[in-house]
């Protein structure tokens, strides 16, 4: 079986909303895209190029996709286009219709999360979520995820699209790694805690918690 990777820079309040330019995304007047740019280092680039050694496809929403597809393909200046071109490339979309433009890019046939579950069955690399926030929170809801890697930026935007959502289900989660940027982000990456029968989760989450043995650790 696979496993499928989100792979998302986030703000501490959970924004992650055009971290890579200005102009990425203005949906509900968002003013702050780019916010990630300031916080790239060669730890970042590191990771990213880890990634890539044990990434077996991608997957996109529509908006990421095509946002991906304007910027990428023909930039000479980074180590990450040629492996991006080459990469298989799975997109979420109800509009788009095939032949889609990048190359080595297949549209995912009828639900997004059922078709990312069948492509999970199968053996081979990871499936990687790039961004694609809409198509991330379907198969969060669906159970779908295997490992979150959040790159958790020291920013506070206020306002924005966020990872979580309001209306989202419970999950717990533990802490498999982490590893910190020389400008302040946060790698922290997740797994799923996996229920027992019969548990709904929040049992599982209660027994990870550290247990408060004396009044005296409590201020």
């Amino acid at each position: 079986m696979s496993k499928v990777v989100a792979f998302i820079s986030l703000t501490l309040d959970g924004v992650m909303q055009a971290p890579g330019r200005p102009d990425e995304d203005r949906r509900g007047g968002f003013e702050f895209g780019g916010w990630a740019t300031p916080y790239a280092d060669s730890v970042q680039a590191s990771l990213a190029g880890e990634s890539m050694t044990s990434t077996g496809a991608l997957l996109f929403g529509r908006r990421t996709y095509e946002d991906f597809y304007a910027v990428w393909p023909n930039r000479t200046d980074n180590p990450f286009t040629e492996v991006l071109n080459n990469t298989q490339k799975y997109v979420a979309s109800t509009t788009l219709t095939e032949p889609l433009p990048w190359s080595n890019s297949t549209l995912l046939e009828g639900d997004a999360a059922e078709a990312v579950a069948r492509l999970r069955a199968q053996p081979g690399k990871d499936l990687v979520v790039l961004g694609s926030g809409a198509l991330l929170r379907s198969l969060m809801r669906r159970n779908l995820v295997d490992e979150y890697i959040l790159l958790i930026h020291p920013l506070l935007l206020g306002s924005g699209r966020r990872l979580f959502s309001e209306d989202g289900s419970f999950a717990a989660l533990r802490l498999v790694k982490t590893r910190t940027t020389t400008t302040g982000v946060v790698i922290a990456t997740y797994q799923p805690v996996e229920p027992a029968a019969g548990d709904d989760g929040l049992g599982q989450a209660r027994r990870s918690l550290p247990a408060v043995t004396s009044r005296s650790h409590i201020r």
